[in-house]
């Protein structure tokens, strides 16, 4: 069978594993519309065929990476998400340096030190945003990032800026952004209570946006409510196009996982749909994958195209764009060579960076495992 049968660009994911349980089984304006944004011209449309190189290994012997934030100067700050800790790696030589531990931080199943994100004022505040498990919740603190202190003792004390996200030991979400329009947006999981993707007044399955100060960011679909889209299974992948639009991905249960252009206020069908259906008060995934062949965790932008890290599936996948819409059938690369793929960051221009994922309780670890890759796309 044909990828492009297989997928009809349709094919998705259950868990950041697959299967039970899941592990997720990751600017707009305020008021901006993907849906309605004007579509790109087609001279500006990618190419069906894309390729991928995988220029060289940047870091090796990681354990459990999550979240990944490039910094101004080329280094990247990782976070581990069963040992709570960050650690900054040389984008040039590979040298780890351990920043410190973050306090409150419960690892257990699918939960831990997830997403990261640089303040949109880092070169001024020095401050790192992070999502993580706590004994209670998720929640989004700030640390202050101070290169002057011994290694170790780098991160000041986290500032929680927002609590109460609903946690479990499946679908805690975990990937936070700062989007073009500096506001924080942030992928949440229903934590395997399905009732609360539907539910308005939950921040269970849903995608949320934010001041810094982590109060409901203005210009939100609904009065004073950090929701910006609900009716998510578990979201991990959050992305901006060069025209400002929001794309995420997210895991599906048993049949689809999706790639979703995001809409304020829009429902995505989640626990009523899985994948694309009849039902107009539903946003439909712009495209979806069988759950053996993704289970999608971070994304990233470029060249034209959404690239989207799998676990389950050990691939990176390319979704060419015309406007909000698939442009031609995803396009599988790096299957099975390098295990799971969990997240992946713009690197500049044709670059990315992208992380395996085989440390996590799920893989296969292999001499080396987990690394940091830079990949060459087009």
């Amino acid at each position: 069978m044909t990828a492009a049968a297989a997928l009809l660009l349709t094919a998705g994911c259950s868990s950041d594993s697959g299967g039970s349980p899941d592990e997720g089984k990751s600017g707009a304006s305020s008021n901006a519309d993907p849906g309605s944004s004007p579509t790109r011209q087609a001279a500006e449309t990618p190419p069906a065929q894309g390729t991928v190189k995988v220029v060289r290994t940047v870091a090796e012997g990681l354990n459990t990476p999550w979240g990944l934030a490039p910094l101004p100067d080329g280094d990247l700050l990782v976070s581990s998400r069963d040992e709570a800790t960050i650690t900054r790696v040389d984008g040039e030589t590979g040298k780890k340096t351990e920043l410190g531990e973050v306090p409150g931080v419960s690892p257990a199943g699918e939960g831990g030190l997830m997403g990261l994100a640089l303040s949109p004022d880092y070169a001024s505040d020095h401050m790192v945003y992070a999502y993580f498990t706590s004994a209670s919740d998720n929640r989004i603190v700030r640390m202050l990032y101070d290169e002057q202190r011994p290694s170790g003792e780098q991160l000041g004390a986290p500032d929680t800026i927002f609590k109460g996200i609903p946690k479990g030991y499946i679908h805690n979400g975990g990937r936070i952004a700062f989007g073009p329009d500096k506001m924080l947006y942030a992928g949440t999981g229903e934590s395997g209570d399905t009732g609360l993707s539907q539910n308005k007044e939950s921040t269970g399955g849903k995608i949320l946006r934010l001041t810094p100060e982590g109060e409901p960011a203005p210009g939100n679909p609904f009065p004073n409510s950090p929701v910006y889209s609900f009716g998510h299974r578990n979201v991990q992948g959050l992305a901006w196009d060069a025209q400002q639009r929001l794309f995420a991905a997210e895991f599906g249960q048993d049949t689809w996982d999706e790639l979703n252009a995001i809409k304020p206020g829009g429902n995505y069908g989640w626990p009523e749909v899985e994948g694309k259906s009849d039902d107009s008060q539903y946003q439909n995934p712009l495209a979806q994958w069988g759950t053996d062949d993704a289970s999608p965790s971070g994304i990233a932008y470029a060249e034209g195209s959404v690239w989207m890290a799998g676990l389950k599936g050990q691939r990176l996948w390319r979704v060419p764009l015309n406007g909000t819409e698939a442009s031609a059938d995803p396009q599988a690369f790096l299957e099975g060579e390098y295990g799971r793929l969990r997240t992946v960051v713009p690197a500049g221009g044709d670059k990315l960076w992208l992380t395996t994922s085989n440390t996590d309780g799920r893989g296969d670890p292999k001499d080396g495992d987990d690394r940091i890759l830079e990949v060459q796309v087009s």
